[in-house]
C-alpha cells in the first residue's frame, strides 16, 4: 500500500466528515470509515477514531450543555445499555467479519431511514425500555464498526428532539459510547503504535472542519435539520451498502452501485416533495381570508 495516498485520501475524507459532524452533530465516522477502509484496516483504524471521537463527542455536548437538563432522563436507559453491548462488540470484533455485520444493520437501516425522510413517525410510548434494548444494540454496533449515527439519529428524531435537544442527546449517547469503547480496547489490548500514527492525519481536518461545519448549520430550521440528517443518512448508508457488496465479493463489478444510485433517486424524490411541500404551507396561509373586524 501507498501510504502517502492513504495519508492524504484520510486528510481529505476526515476533514468532510469533521465539517459534516460540526453541522448535525455526528457523521465523523459514518463517512470516514467507508473511505479509510480502503487503505487501512479495522484494528488500526478503529482505535485511532475512538480516541478522536472521545475529543469530538465532548466538544459536541459543551457546545449544547444547556439542553443537556432537557434530555438526560430520556437517553440515561440508552446509555445503560452500552456498556454490555461495547464489551460484546469488543469481543466480537475479534471473531466475526466486521465488514458483514455492517452489512446486515445497514440493510435494516435503510427502510428505517426512507420511512423518516418520508415523513413517517410513530413516537414510541415505552421511550425506556426500548432505549435499554436499542442502546445494547447501539454498543455492539460502534464497538465493531465506529459506527452509530444513523441509527441514533433516526431514534432521537423519531421521538422529536428539537435541534440543539437533538444534538445534546447525541453529544450524551455518543461520549458514552466512545468513552466505553476506548476502555473496551484498551483492556482488550488493541491501541498500538500504527494507530496513534494515524492521528496526525486526522486532528489538523478537526480543528478547521469543526467550526466550518457550526457555521454552516446555524441559521437551519428544526424540521429542514431533521431531513437533511435522514438524507445524510440514506447516501451514507446506500454508499456503505454499495461498497460492501463489493468487499464481500456478493457483487463483483459496478452494479453494486446501483443500491446507491436506488437510494440517492428515492432520496432526492422525497427531498423535492418535502420542500414542495415547505413552500405550498406558507402560500396557503397566505392565501387564508383575513378575518372581518367589528
Amino acid at each position: 500500500m501507498d501510504v502517502t495516498t492513504g495519508s492524504l485520501a484520510l486528510v481529505v475524507i476526515t476533514l468532510l466528515a469533521a465539517t459534516v459532524n460540526g453541522a448535525l452533530g455526528y457523521g465523523f465516522s459514518s463517512i470516514t470509515v467507508p473511505v479509510a477502509l480502503l487503505f487501512y484496516t479495522n484494528r488500526v483504524l478503529n482505535p485511532a477514531l475512538v480516541w478522536v471521537e472521545v475529543v469530538l463527542n465532548t466538544y459536541v455536548l459543551w457546545v449544547n450543555r444547556a439542553s443537556i437538563p432537557h434530555v438526560w432522563r430520556r437517553v440515561v436507559p440508552m446509555i445503560l445499555g452500552l456498556a454490555p453491548g461495547v464489551a460484546l462488540g469488543t469481543a466480537l470484533v475479534h471473531r466475526v467479519q466486521p465488514a458483514g455485520l455492517k452489512l446486515g444493520t445497514f440493510i435494516v437501516l435503510l427502510p428505517l431511514i426512507l420511512l423518516q425522510a418520508a415523513g413517517f413517525r410513530r413516537p414510541i410510548k415505552d421511550e425506556r425500555r426500548l432505549g435499554l434494548v436499542f442502546g445494547g444494540g447501539l454498543g455492539v454496533l460502534y464497538s465493531v464498526t465506529t459506527i452509530s449515527g444513523p441509527p441514533l439519529a433516526v431514534m432521537l428524531s423519531n421521538q422529536g428532539f428539537t435541534k440543539r435537544d437533538f444534538r445534546a442527546g447525541l453529544g450524551l449517547v455518543r461520549l458514552a459510547e466512545s468513552s466505553f469503547t476506548a476502555v473496551a480496547y484498551y483492556f482488550a489490548g488493541m491501541f498500538s503504535t500504527e494507530s496513534a500514527g494515524l492521528l496526525p492525519y486526522i486532528l489538523p481536518s478537526l480543528v478547521v472542519g469543526i467550526p466550518l461545519g457550526v457555521r454552516v448549520i446555524r441559521h437551519v430550521r428544526p424540521e429542514t435539520f431533521r431531513r437533511f440528517c435522514m438524507s445524510f443518512d440514506a447516501w451514507v448508508v446506500g454508499y456503505g451498502i454499495s461498497t460492501l457488496l463489493r468487499q464481500l465479493h456478493l457483487i463483483e463489478t459496478n452494479a453494486a452501485f446501483s443500491v446507491l444510485a436506488a437510494v440517492g433517486l428515492i432520496d432526492i424524490w422525497l427531498l423535492y416533495r418535502f420542500f414542495r411541500h415547505q413552500t405550498l404551507e406558507p402560500a396557503a396561509a397566505g392565501a387564508q381570508p383575513v378575518p372581518a373586524t367589528q
